[in-house]
């Protein structure tokens, strides 16, 4: 069974993403999931963004990263979009990674921005809709797609529709049978890191 250190998106540490994690926990795994917003919630994307500027996102991603210490080497690393950023530096940085799941976000391992190489022998699979005006309007399908080109073991799943948080059982946006299928998907992921 894997350990997974599991990152919220800008609405904070929903309902939703604790469901998410309860449904890895059920087929086994061990999950954590660290509250980077101090128990604060947000109800739309834009105001939890709003508090990620006020915060510092280099503040967010470093207090993220610092979660990682006093916990295995071994894990998985997994995030929703803001914290996506946050498990894929982790994965890309921290020795010992068995895989990350990155969701509806991907930042690009070339450039600028890159947290470096991807390292070698360390699975990652990327979910995200492919009319999402976040995850395709802003180009991190090209990041995905970057990754995907880039490691060997290695998947980009798409699916149909236009919502960003579409996992998050807690929200609007959210999408029953695109979430059924990423969840199987992740499950068969787990299983075999």
């Amino acid at each position: 069974m894997a350990d997974v250190l599991l990152f919220h998106h800008a609405q904070g540490l929903t309902p939703g993403v604790h469901a998410f994690a309860d449904q890895l926990r059920v087929a086994g795994h061990t999950v954590h999931t660290p509250d980077l917003f101090d128990g604060r919630t947000f109800g739309s994307i834009d105001e939890g963004l709003a508090y990620a500027r006020e915060v510092g996102f280099d503040n967010l991603l470093e207090r993220g990263v610092r979660t990682a210490d006093g916990l295995p080497n071994e894990l998985v690393y997994a995030g929703f979009s803001l914290g996506e950023m946050i498990a894929q530096k982790l994965a890309q940085t921290r020795p010992g990674a068995r895989g990350a799941l990155l969701f509806y976000s991907a930042v690009p391992i070339s450039g600028e921005w890159s947290f470096g190489p991807w390292p070698e022998g360390v699975p990652v699979q990327i979910h995200g809709m492919d009319a999402d005006p976040v995850f395709v309007g802003e180009g991190d399908i090209e990041a995905a797609r970057e990754i995907v080109e880039g490691v060997e073991d290695s998947d980009l799943f798409l699916y149909p529709g236009d919502q960003h948080y579409f996992a998050d059982s807690s929200l609007p946006s959210y999408d029953a049978e695109a979430t059924a299928l990423l969840t199987t998907r992740v499950l068969e992921f787990l299983d075999r890191v």
